[in-house]
């Protein structure tokens, strides 16, 4: 599978977003082990977690520990596997979410998620959701410490705009990885973050790129998706995908899947190439729909 870049690390261009595996509306364990092996059998090298995916305080982690299980019983190499992580975002009453940005709460979640996760070190962790009543240094300065740590190998942020991203990068000395941020045809507010990522080199991960759970199924209705995947005899997932990878080098999408067949087939984006004037078409088309 086509390649690119984390901070120090070589991912798929496609990453897998294990959130439908374990909210609302959630499959059997057997059926998300089942899709995560089939993403790891499509190349898939990058996983998305984060420890409030789950339905309520008692099960916190639920997904980390999916993840972890679907690792060990792989059968395959998965050295190569980053599973990125988030804190700071909280399902305290297993529906209203809820953020924690203090500095102490993140280094406690981190740890409580590498224990679940394994291994010496979190691949990547990235503070979830903006806190309005901590400071954002004092937040991100907690990664800054978990990394001189080592308790997390890299660094990266989430829901953040512009300033907030610049402010991450000077706190961490240099050293942000990644930017999660949700990105999808009918969803491109976050377009300014994502041309800030490419001018400065980091990873950005679109979340919800076929725009969420229960309506990636109608992505091809925006613009001209749909007369593309037709075009092409490919699904209109995959000519999504396709097009924010053409964004910019540095676009990683994460779309959620809870099926084999449903990442099977986003994997497979990266064997589309748009043409510049298709990718403008595509953009322009979207930005003048009302």
């Amino acid at each position: 599978m086509q390649q690119r870049t984390i901070g120090h690390r070589s991912v798929s261009a496609i990453g897998l977003g294990g959130m439908p595996m374990s909210i609302e509306g959630r499959p059997d364990s057997s059926q998300s082990l089942a899709t995560i092996h089939a993403a790891l059998e499509a190349g898939v090298t990058l996983i998305d977690t984060a420890d409030a995916y789950c339905l309520g305080p008692e099960e916190v982690g639920h997904n980390e520990l999916l993840i972890a299980r679907a690792l060990a019983s792989s059968g395959g190499d998965t050295s190569r596997v980053l599973v990125a992580t988030k804190g700071g975002h909280l399902r305290p009453g297993g529906g209203a979410w809820t953020v924690d940005g203090r500095p102490g709460y993140l280094k406690e979640a981190a740890r409580a998620s590498l224990a679940r996760l394994g291994g010496d070190a979190i691949g990547l962790y990235q503070f979830h959701r903006p806190d309005p009543a901590v400071p954002y240094a004092d937040s991100v300065g907690a990664l800054a410490d978990l990394l001189d740590e080592g308790i997390i190998e890299m660094a990266g942020i989430s829901n953040a705009n512009p300033e907030q991203i610049r402010l991450a990068q000077q706190v961490l000395g240099g050293r942000l990885a990644s930017v999660q941020n949700q990105f999808s045809p009918a969803f491109q507010s976050s377009r300014p973050e994502l041309d800030l990522c490419a001018e400065l080199g980091i990873a950005f991960l679109p979340w919800s790129p076929l725009g969420g759970i229960g309506r990636a199924a109608r992505v091809g209705s925006h613009g001209g998706f749909q007369v593309l995947a037709d075009t092409y005899g490919v699904s209109p997932q995959q000519a999504t995908l396709a097009w924010e990878l053409a964004l910019a080098p540095v676009v990683i999408p994460i779309p959620g899947a809870s099926r084999p067949s449903s990442i099977q087939d986003s994997a497979r984006a990266v064997e589309l190439a748009l043409s510049p004037d298709e990718v403008v078409q595509l953009t322009q088309e979207r930005s003048e729909t009302p």
